[in-house]
């Protein structure tokens, strides 16, 4: 088949995934994410199942376009003005902690194989802010005091792999890397500075007057921010996911600065683009690229499969589960740590740039991604029951009086 006989198949398997999301949610009274489908039938289709569509060139352009248009939402979603002091130091302390663990696990996994272990360890480190945030979006928990808390401990296992990979998998000195991550943190300084300073009246009004018209300057100029950004890691010779993470504060900086009224519809065009063709299509390839005959051969590759994805809930979800904010109720720390153990764009990334270096085996990358697709596909159901029992709960609760209520009320309240 080939290249635009294969992007019309991956197409319509875009179109049929959501519909079968939205079936299953109504018959069986389930909500499964609908990325779930998209990487399910990608298997389906793929040369492990029905051979019916194979990558090339540039379907798999489009596909790590989609993978940092995923990362570049992620980065604008996070608001650091709501999630900075002790959530944000509780975050990050978590992530410090999920990654010594990671490290600590994959030595004994690896035999002690330092650039296996890097691998390894930093892939049980991450959290798919990219696939998490659409869900709490859906469910209504994004906006409220529960959003924001995982919102930073999902910032933290995003962002913190992608520095990882920056110093640890460049291929360069870890000292000689720092130095490169930092000369580009600085630059990215500026950009902050830059995007933080007022815009010009005509800046704001161009925003305004071209947003239903051909001209989409505010789009446009939101793409221009995200290539300079991927362009700009390119030339350091850093992971493009860190410029696309970057791209998207930028972005929410300059848009809520110059345009704060527009700010929204902007982003919902830019969404639109996103999870209209980009990410999907990113995530239907992860199917057709997974190997599933490294799982179904049996040995070591099974066995892992299981063994990583009780990983990422003892690595990254653990330490989330202790530093959770007080406040937070049993239920909602339980569904804290299922999202935050929530992974799959990073381990996709991570273990691609460990095949292609040949650092990692075949068999150890497939039990990895595949462990972090049922992680996608189950601890996100759990994250939600979780958290429709807390908002039952709470209005029992709050039916029966505020004094039984005050505990919900504290774990839903927005910040």
């Amino acid at each position: 088949m080939g290249q635009a006989a294969t992007l019309i198949l991956i197409m319509a398997v875009a179109v049929l995934a959501p519909l079968l999301a939205h079936a299953v949610r109504h018959r069986a009274g389930l909500r499964v994410p609908v990325v779930i489908f998209e990487i399910v039938l990608g298997i389906v289709i793929g040369p492990d199942a029905l051979g019916l569509a194979k990558t090339g060139d540039v379907i798999d352009a489009l596909s790590h376009l989609g993978l940092s248009m995923l990362i570049f939402l992620a980065g604008y979603e996070i608001r650091f003005d709501a999630i900075r002091g002790d959530t944000l130091r509780r975050s990050v302390s978590a992530w410090l902690i999920s990654l010594a663990l990671g490290l600590g696990v994959a030595l004994a996994l690896t035999g002690a194989d330092l650039a296996r272990t890097v691998i390894v360890g930093t892939a049980l480190t991450s959290t798919a802010l990219g696939t998490v945030l659409p869900i709490l979006r859906d469910s209504g928990d994004l906006e409220g005091r529960f959003g924001m808390v995982a919102t930073a401990f999902g910032a933290a296992g995003e962002f913190g792999p992608i520095i990882a990979m920056a110093v640890l998998l460049s291929g360069r000195d870890p000292g000689v890397s720092t130095v490169v991550l930092m000369v580009f943190a600085a630059i990215t300084a500026g950009a902050v500075f830059w995007a933080l300073r007022p815009r010009p009246p005509w800046f704001s009004h161009l925003i305004r007057t071209t947003l239903h018209t051909s001209a989409q300057f505010a789009v446009r100029f939101v793409m221009l921010l995200l290539v300079a950004m991927l362009a700009l890691s390119e030339v350091f010779d850093l992971d493009v996911l860190l410029g696309a993470f970057a791209a998207g504060m930028l972005t929410r900086l300059v848009l809520q600065g110059a345009a704060p009224e527009s700010s929204d519809e902007v982003l919902a065009k830019v969404e639109a683009m996103g999870f209209g063709f980009l990410v999907p299509l990113f995530y239907i390839v992860t199917g057709i690229q997974f190997d599933l005959k490294a799982l179904l051969e049996g040995g070591r590759s099974l066995f892992l499969l299981p063994v990583f994805l009780v990983l990422f809930l003892a690595v990254r979800g653990l330490p989330a589960y202790a530093l959770a904010p007080r406040d937070l109720t049993g239920p909602s720390r339980r569904a804290l740590t299922v999202y935050s153990s929530t992974c799959l764009p990073l381990v996709v990334a991570i273990t691609t740039i460990g095949l292609d270096e040949g650092t990692v085996r075949q068999g150890e990358a497939a039990a990895l991604v595949g462990a972090a697709m049922i992680s996608v596909l189950v601890f996100p159901l759990v994250g939600m029951r979780l958290r429709a029992s807390v908002s039952a709960t709470a209005a029992t609760a709050a039916g029966a009086g505020p004094e039984q209520g005050e505990e919900e009320e504290q774990d839903t309240e927005t910040w």
